[in-house]
């Protein structure tokens, strides 16, 4: 039998179950899901020149590394290297990605290393790169110090109340900045044993170039007027006041060190710290050192083809919770019901995953997902809150007590309160009771001044810091946005506590004020506004706003007018650029944008309608033959406009879920009416 010959019911019911099952293959044995999370060539490239720097070269990993690049090189169009896949070229990554091929022994008149070399001459060269490009080139010797901008280390000793102090920037940036600018005060050098220049990257010669930082209006005009002028004192500074701040931020660093899963948990900071610790000299089996790099070498990934690539950190927590979500979701379908697309029963018995052996994976995900809550330590996040918010998050990766965020504590949360209360039903007991109550009171001591909730801090919104030459990507700061609110919403509205409801009441207030006019909502932590209306919707659904207001339906709407021919959406990257492109991409649909949509449809009951019919058929007709969905775009901004991502299992469990929440709403329906 044919595929094409199945009927409906059929096709969707094996299509669940082979995701479901390739889902439950993923699991590792403690419980968890950790799906790959790549980005874009810098990481690699930096990793690459971390061990010139360092003057520890693999020179195996490094050729690995450079195969990876050189096959993410943008050949068969600008010739450079690109932020997300149909971007455009992008200065800083090709000057970083150049710069590691040749340190790899890439021969500057290669073919493919010509290639790059016009296309970052013609975007004006490396002087025009962003300050992290032109420091780490500055360690390199390759431009003066005077390229970056003037970032003391005695910054770290500002009290609270200066307005740039480093509790007024993201957790992101203080884990970057601290052991960052030990560096730049030092003014660090790299070993660089072979010597690798890249002066035919310069159209002026470094020392000659006047211009590595473009003029700016207002508040930035100013604070590039101070840099000029303060950046001339740096000589009077006390001696003894710089080593008072050396030896601050080492033990802030070493405090927050993380053990082998790194400071912070993600790659910059991870990097900085090892390169700090070397030039201040410690002996390279000091545990720290031995730390970072655990750390790092747990961020490597070697694919199929033998190459290999350097992620920015790691995503278990994020990725257990919706991989759990999704079984859960599609543990409705009994296998031997399911028909395979070959037509072929007996093979689905015989290859299914047993119910019973799936609710046991569930269970283990569950106590792995509890275990994980950081309950007994305020990191960073009570500087800026209430003394007695008690601790109760969950972080993205499987350690990183210091940085608990919002956006998987809210998931996390709701899907152990709806756990605890079954448990409770049948056993007399919530086990997950006492969690969910500290997570509660953590997320509501976290909301900002204007009603929405951050990722990891409250009102960390000054605008202003911004404008200071350090930030020229614009990404220091972690305001409240709509995605992560929308989150709250869920899990304020599955746990029903009184003591959030004015939380959740001013949480509605702030998601009205940002939707924009179209309806949608902007995401800031996937691309874009397919994501920042699903996340938004689906969190109004659980507490319990009617769909038939009309901010409501104008987001609906929105939605639907932007699915594709094909049944499908998708979106690009380039709307963090141009918001006219919001919910757009060319007609190119996506499963992970496709299975937002439709979630976000099926958020308020949609089951029915010829949109979500048609996104269900398009899902159908994608799955790969390995129970899972494939996509080439990056599907999330690390930081907009300048960093992206691609979570790789956004393509194994939202398309599933969405399948299995649809074919649950179908046999609902079905009940309703016998």
């Amino acid at each position: 039998m044919k595929k094409s010959d199945l009927p409906f019911a059929a096709l969707l019911d094996a299509a669940i179950v082979r995701g479901r099952d390739a889902l439950a293959r993923r699991q590792a044995p403690d419980g968890s899901w950790c799906f790959e999370l790549e980005s874009d060539a810098t990481i690699t490239a930096e990793y690459i020149l971390m061990m010139h720097f360092m003057g520890k070269i693999d020179t195996v990993r490094q050729e690995k590394m450079a195969r990876y690049l050189r096959a993410i090189q943008r050949l068969e169009t600008h010739g450079a290297w690109d932020l997300y896949v149909d971007g455009a070229p992008d200065v800083s990554a090709s000057v970083k990605a150049y710069f590691a091929l040749k340190a790899a022994g890439d021969a500057p008149d290669a073919p493919h290393m010509k290639r790059a070399r016009d296309a970052i001459l013609k975007l004006g060269g490396a002087a025009k790169s962003n300050v992290f490009t032109r420091i780490l080139l500055a360690t390199f010797g390759q431009v003066p110090w005077r390229a970056t901008p003037f970032m003391p280390i005695e910054f770290v000793l500002f009290p609270k109340w200066v307005p740039i102090s480093m509790y007024k920037v993201a957790y992101w940036a203080r884990t970057t900045m601290v052991p960052l600018l030990v560096l730049c005060s030092l003014k660090a050098r790299a070993r660089n044993p072979h010597a690798v220049s890249i002066a035919e990257l310069f159209v002026t010669p470094p020392d000659e170039e006047r211009d590595y930082f473009p003029p700016g209006k207002g508040v930035r005009k100013l604070f590039l007027a101070l840099d000029r002028t303060i950046r001339h004192i740096e000589p009077l500074i006390p001696g003894a006041l710089r080593k008072r701040a050396i030896r601050h931020a080492e033990a802030w660093c070493a405090e927050r060190m993380n053990g082998e899963d790194g400071m912070g948990g993600i790659f910059p900071p991870i990097v900085y710290s090892y390169q700090m610790m070397d030039v201040l000299g410690y002996p390279e089996d000091h545990a720290l050192r031995r730390d970072c790099e655990n750390a790092l070498e747990k961020l490597l990934i070697e694919r199929p083809d033998g190459s290999v690539y350097c992620q920015p950190c790691l995503s278990p927590v994020w990725d257990t919770a919706w991989s759990t979500m999704a079984l859960e979701q599609a543990l409705a379908v009994p296998a031997e019901e399911a028909v395979e697309a070959s037509g072929s029963t007996g093979e689905t018995r015989a290859a299914s995953t047993p119910v019973a052996q799936l609710d046991q994976q569930i269970a283990r995900a569950y106590d792995w997902l509890a275990e994980r809550q950081v309950d007994d330590l305020k990191g960073d996040w009570i500087e800026n809150v209430q003394p007695d918010v008690p601790p109760g998050g969950w972080a993205f990766q499987y350690e990183n007590p210091y940085y608990p965020d919002i956006d998987d504590s809210a998931v996390v949360a709701a899907m152990l309160h709806r756990r605890g209360r079954a448990e409770a039903r049948r056993t007399g007991r919530d086990p997950y009771a006492a969690r969910v109550s500290l997570a509660l009171d953590w997320m509501r001591g976290l909301q900002s001044r204007n009603g929405g909730f951050a990722a990891f801090d409250a009102d960390c919104d000054r605008l202003y810091l911004n404008a200071i030459p350090f930030a020229d990507h614009g990404a220091l700061l972690d305001p409240p946005t709509e995605d992560v609110s929308g989150r709250v919403l869920l899990c304020f509205g599955v746990t029903g506590r009184e003591e959030e409801r004015a939380s959740l009441a001013r949480c509605i207030d702030y998601i009205k004020t940002t939707q924009r006019e179209d309806g949608s909502w902007w995401g800031r932590w996937g691309t874009n506004y397919i994501y920042g209306t699903w996340s938004v919707l689906a969190g109004l659904a659980l507490a319990g706003e009617d769909p038939r207001q009309p901010y409501i339906a104008r987001a609906l709407a929105w939605l639907k007018a932007r699915q594709h021919a094909d049944g499908g959406w998708g979106e690009t990257n380039d709307s963090y650029i141009d918001a006219k492109l919001a919910g757009t991409n060319g007609g190119e649909s996506a499963s992970n944008f496709t299975a937002w949509a439709l979630l976000a449809q099926m958020a308020f009951g949609d089951y029915e309608s010829e949109s979500v019919q048609r996104g269900i058929a398009y899902l159908l007709s994608v799955q790969d033959s390995d129970g899972f969905w494939w996509h080439r775009s990056h599907n999330a901004p690390g930081f907009p406009r300048i960093y992206y991502l691609k979570y790789h299992g956004y393509t194994a469990y939202f398309p599933l879920w969405a399948l299995a929440r649809y074919r649950r709403l179908v046999e609902a329906g079905r009940a309703k009416i016998a």
